[in-house]
């Protein structure tokens, strides 16, 4: 007995002190986070040890617990027809709202998943409830494409499916199909989706045989570069959940198909340091002194290095290739985005990526909102779901699809 008496609190001790971080005061439902991330990081931890052992890889084990967790939720879609198609190969999943009245063309949004491009689908609850409701409240066709994911296929395979996709749907018979409007479509996605979204627009944009484009692009926290991971978002916020600094080059070196060796060169910016030639042509498209307000810089320094490894983007040459880093894409394709929307988080590595890009359109004379939201975290928009609800959640999607729906 008095061994329980104290195994009890050390357990206690040991439990807090795993879940417990520092987080700002201004982030909503701090303890609820601290709950989440302590979960995802022990999660994590086990799929790494059975990498470990060789028995699988970590990102097939940890999407395999995420579906299996995300089967014990069921969301209702009774006002929604959903079903599953393949376009052009790829599979997707249409949510259709019922015809009202005398309506004839309706508004559409192509959809594109997160997840690091290896976990998540358009099938999981998360989604599915997010597309079932951005259908119902814009009375739009949502159209939620399911890529196939990391580590089955790597770079650029993502970004081809959700181009396929994308184009296959933007034919006038597909379109007619669906009781589509062509001239109200609108591209989106979340994080790597916020990613594939902003590369998939950008090559439709460049496109001459395609007669049907966007009218809007609408990207949630996306991912944009991987040229620095110095930037003042990834410094101030690079242990925050849910996604912390080392866990987004893990999936940028997943995503390549690189080596984890080079996961320390890439933290402190050596495969764009200022004797790599490859790079220096792309140092003043992702000038953060330059491109952010004064409010994001604060007091942070810029990370370039005088020698680095120009092996490293030798080996990886997709760190520059715009299809994954929309953000290195020249003026003249900058200049040819629709209308454009970037929400981004205080508390999330990957806001400067949203803002600098934000800032690239508009001075490429792109109308652009940037809307801003100090008290949330990356991802949180997906996380409305008893018991993973937060907050910013609800208030982070109630403002993206006002936005859709005063501009689509």
């Amino acid at each position: 007995m008095r061994a329980a008496w104290v195994l009890l609190p050390a357990l206690a001790a040991l439990s807090a002190y795993y879940v417990y971080l520092p987080l700002p005061g201004t982030l909503s439902d701090p303890w609820k986070l601290m709950l989440l991330d302590a979960t995802f990081r022990a999660v994590q931890q086990t799929c790494h040890l059975i990498h470990y052992l060789r028995l699988s890889h970590h990102l097939i084990v940890l999407n395999y617990l995420i579906c299996t967790f995300d089967k014990l939720k069921s969301v209702s879609s009774e006002d929604i027809n959903i079903t599953d198609a393949v376009f052009d190969g790829v599979e997707v999943r249409v949510f259709e709202p019922p015809a009202k009245g005398d309506e004839r063309l309706k508004r559409s949004v192509v959809y594109i998943h997160g997840g690091g491009w290896a976990l998540a689908s358009a099938r999981t609850s998360l989604y599915n409830n997010l597309c079932r409701i951005m259908a119902e409240s814009l009375n739009a066709v949502v159209v939620s494409v399911e890529y196939r994911l990391v580590p089955e296929v790597c770079f650029p395979e993502q970004f081809h499916d959700a181009l396929r996709a994308t184009k296959h749907f933007l034919q006038p018979d597909v379109l007619a199909e669906y009781s589509v409007d062509p001239n109200r479509i609108a591209i989106s996605g979340d994080s790597a989706g916020g990613n594939l979204a902003a590369a998939v627009c950008q090559q439709l944009s460049q496109d001459e045989h395609l007669t049907i484009r966007p009218k809007l692009q609408a990207l949630i926290y996306p991912v944009l570069q991987a040229f620095d991971f110095n930037t003042p978002s990834y410094q101030q916020n690079m242990n925050m959940p849910v996604l912390p600094r080392y866990v987004m080059i893990s999936y940028w070196i997943d995503y390549f198909n690189a080596n984890y060796d080079l996961a320390r060169s890439l933290l402190i910016n050596n495969h764009t340091a200022l004797d790599v030639g490859q790079a220096h042509s792309f140092r003043g498209r992702l000038n953060w002194t330059s491109l952010l307000p004064s409010s994001f810089k604060k007091d942070y320094k810029p990370v370039i290095q005088t020698t680095g490894e120009a092996e490293i983007v030798q080996q990886i040459p997709a760190l520059l290739d715009v299809r994954a880093v929309p953000l290195l894409a020249e003026n003249e394709t900058l200049r040819l985005q629709p209308k454009t929307y970037v929400l981004t988080c205080e508390n999330d590595v990957l806001r400067d990526d949203g803002v600098m890009y934000a800032k690239r359109l508009e001075n490429a004379g792109v109308e652009v909102t940037l809307d801003h939201f100090q008290d949330c975290f990356h991802g949180c928009m997906i996380f409305t779901i008893w018991p993973t609800d937060f907050s910013a959640g609800v208030q982070t999607r109630n403002s993206y699809i006002k936005w859709l729906d005063e501009n689509l």
